[in-house]
């Protein structure tokens, strides 16, 4: 490991221990272990990895394999887990992986989210499940008087867009994190769709996009319904855009924002396979593919692991260590902050402890400058892990740690380490969002979403 970030230096990437336990493996008796995670409408993610004859070393194949099942399950996501080749791995996985295991997390968040129970079931060969890729279009439709609503956790953006020019944008201010009925975020998305609506001729499509994990149209875990009661969300959130779609008569296209951010960063480069990684208050992540479409996955990769080191920091929510939300935002800023010296005053929020940090860059503070360095050590070495999933050729870089000299600063930083430790991978280009973009890419791209 060529880098190592200088106020961190017992991070272990998952891609240098990915690449040493192949090099072990193959160098020593093997079997192979196959696994494939099953999401909705039967579409799943196979994969396999070689694991240690020797029961000896159990451990230390287990706990690469248990790392990669929980990377899956938050790229691509899925309630239930096959396994074929090893009886050991099937049960400590199984017990892992249940209500009072130590995914219990995962397990109510992927039930939650797939709406059925979660299973981790043993198969053999011959009963392996066949892999079910997904494809699914998405925007670039431009032509016609369409609506772009981008929902957000302070503000909600609506723009009437016809054939493609944007004719009316505005931005108002709300609180859906903090609303307790339904009907306020009911009402305000409604109240959107109509104000764009009376600035054209003909509504003949919506876009929207939106914080959280969308199955079928339907927000199944948002931040923007966080207080809504959980005997209300059933009936009145999960199916809220298309109920207001139906009685507005419109057709509607719900997606995730992240993915609207990587299809807008798509559609302004006119590049595919395009992941957009958004570092702030939490690391947001979207991707189009090499056809220019989506996978169908979550890619909620706040939560999948990138550090292998036993005391890494822990995430107060999922209960897991060593996940992407403590690298990829404002919550690794303080951590490496903190770990350099920098006493913060506990009255300020993490934002304004960032701010603090890029005030002190903007000042020319080298230590400043070395937290964001160590934030590029932190990317170069996962984009070597993320690149086991996704084919990327553009990453776009976004969110608010990255503003001003912060985003160059770690940018160079993961392109030297993708150059000097994983050449097949240097080819990726590393950009950040353009004004245009900026300004109306977001609202083009959703309004883009649906076909007429």
């Amino acid at each position: 490991m060529k880098y190592v970030p200088v106020f961190d230096k017992k991070f272990t990437p998952i891609s240098e221990v990915l690449k040493e336990y192949r090099k072990s493996v193959k160098s020593a008796p093997h079997t192979e272990l196959k696994i494939c995670v099953e999401r909705n409408k039967g579409f799943n993610y196979v994969f396999s990895l070689d694991i240690f004859k020797d029961e000896a070393k159990l451990d230390v194949s287990y706990r690469v394999v248990e790392r990669m099942i929980k990377a899956v399950l938050w790229v691509a996501g899925g309630y239930k887990i096959y396994i074929c080749g090893s009886d050991a791995v099937y049960e400590r996985v199984k017990a892992d992986y249940s209500e009072r295991g130590a995914r219990a997390f995962d397990v109510d968040f992927m039930s939650t989210v797939y709406e059925r129970p979660f299973e981790v079931v043993k198969v053999s060969e011959k009963d392996f499940p066949k892999e079910n890729k997904c494809s699914l279009k998405i925007g670039g439709h431009l032509k016609g008087c369409r609506i772009g609503f981008d929902a957000g956790g302070s503000d909600r953006k609506v723009s009437a867009v016809v054939d493609g020019e944007v004719v009316y944008s505005e931005e108002v201010v709300w609180s859906p994190k903090l609303a307790t009925d339904w009907h306020y975020q009911y009402d305000g998305i409604k109240e959107a769709f109509l104000t764009a609506a009376s600035k054209m001729p003909r509504v003949d499509a919506v876009g929207v996009s939106t914080a959280g994990v969308i199955i079928d149209n339907r927000p199944m875990v948002s931040s923007i319904f966080l207080k809504i009661p959980k005997e209300d969300k059933e009936k009145y959130v999960y199916p809220m855009y298309l109920n207001i779609a139906k009685e507005l008569g419109y057709k509607i296209d719900v997606e995730n924002d992240g993915d609207v951010t990587a299809l807008a960063g798509a559609m302004s480069l006119k590049e595919t396979a395009v992941l957009g990684l958004a570092m702030g208050t939490s690391e947001a992540v979207g991707y189009i593919n090499r056809d220019g479409n989506l996978n169908g996955w979550i890619s909620e990769l706040a939560f999948a692991p990138v550090d292998m080191d036993l005391d890494a920091m822990r995430d107060e929510w999922s209960g897991d260590i060593g996940c992407g939300v403590k690298y990829f935002s404002q919550d690794g800023v303080i951590k490496l902050s903190e770990a350099a010296g920098i006493k913060f005053d506990e009255s300020l929020s993490p934002a304004e402890k960032l701010k603090v940090v890029q005030k002190m860059l903007a000042d020319g503070d080298e230590t400043a400058k070395t937290i964001f360095t160590d934030i590029g050590t932190y990317l170069g070495y996962t984009l070597a892990f993320y690149s086991e999933f996704y084919d990327i050729n553009v990453l776009l870089l976004l969110g608010r740690v990255t503003s001003g000299d912060a985003g160059k600063l770690i940018a160079d930083r993961a392109k030297q380490v993708l150059i000097d430790e994983y050449p097949e991978l240097a080819g990726i280009k590393i950009l950040f969002p353009d004004e245009k973009m900026k300004r109306v890419g977001q609202s083009i791209a959703a309004a883009s979403l649906t076909e007429i």
